[in-house]
């Protein structure tokens, strides 16, 4: 039995999701989405109880764009080349740039119930990215919070290792009554996201570097993808 320190406080709702393994692997990346959406209402409903859910799971290979991206000229050719590469295209409901994510990263969600402007998208950026960074420092990893120049995905807050790479971006979206928060963490090699947010970019006319895309099991080899998980998993739920 697990200390009751470490236990998630009462009003947090975790859960860990399985991966899809029924249908096919298009209709697991369009549901591993659609579940992020689903929860948020449910939390701003009140059909779950609590007002924080923290949510962890392993998708199928996925290139993520926003709803920006399915609107550029280059997009038709983007999901091409994502399916060249053996990645699922797929319109993601939050806001960024394309990512890609496959079973060897964490993919997270946080959804916090909010009154009407009690916190803005800024605010709950920075919380988030703070909680997360210290989660990597606890791990051993040199994390900072900050964009890394040319990364993919660019944003302001931006989970980096040593001001070199970019190891989690965070996208926003929000309903009345709740926010949602979702991002995620590559722990295997490189080469196979390079390649293809390579292709997916260069469809758009989207500048990047691949120099600067980074994974937890680079920085620090050995550590277990349980270990990891935990390590969010608390550090989102305080």
């Amino acid at each position: 039995m697990p200390d009751r320190e470490s236990l998630p406080p009462t009003d947090v709702l975790v859960i860990r999701d399985e991966p899809l393994t029924s249908g096919s692997m298009s209709a697991a990346a369009e549901a591993e989405l659609a579940r992020s959406v689903e929860l948020m209402r449910a939390v701003a409903t009140g059909a779950v109880a609590q007002s924080r859910v923290v949510r962890v799971s392993t998708p199928p290979p996925t290139v993520a764009m926003s709803r920006r991206e399915s609107r550029m000229t280059g997009f038709d050719e983007a999901c091409q080349a994502s399916l060249g590469h053996r990645f699922i295209p797929v319109v993601r409901p939050t806001g960024g740039r394309a990512v890609a994510y496959d079973q060897t990263c964490v993919v997270f969600d946080v959804i916090a119930r909010e009154s009407d402007g009690a916190t803005d998208q800024t605010s709950f950026f920075r919380d988030i990215g703070g909680r997360l960074v210290a989660a990597l420092r606890g791990l051993g990893v040199d994390a900072r919070l900050g964009e890394v120049p040319g990364e993919y995905c660019p944003g302001e807050f931006s989970v980096n290792a040593r001001g070199v790479v970019k190891l989690i971006g965070t996208s926003q979206r929000a309903v009345r009554g709740a926010r949602l928060l979702s991002g995620m963490l590559p722990l295997g090699p490189t080469d196979r996201f390079i390649d293809v947010l390579a292709a997916v970019n260069t469809a758009l006319e989207l500048e990047w570097d691949p120099a600067t895309f980074g994974t937890f099991g680079h920085e620090n080899p050995g550590v277990s993808r349980q270990v990891v998980e935990d390590a969010l998993v608390a550090a989102l739920a305080e």
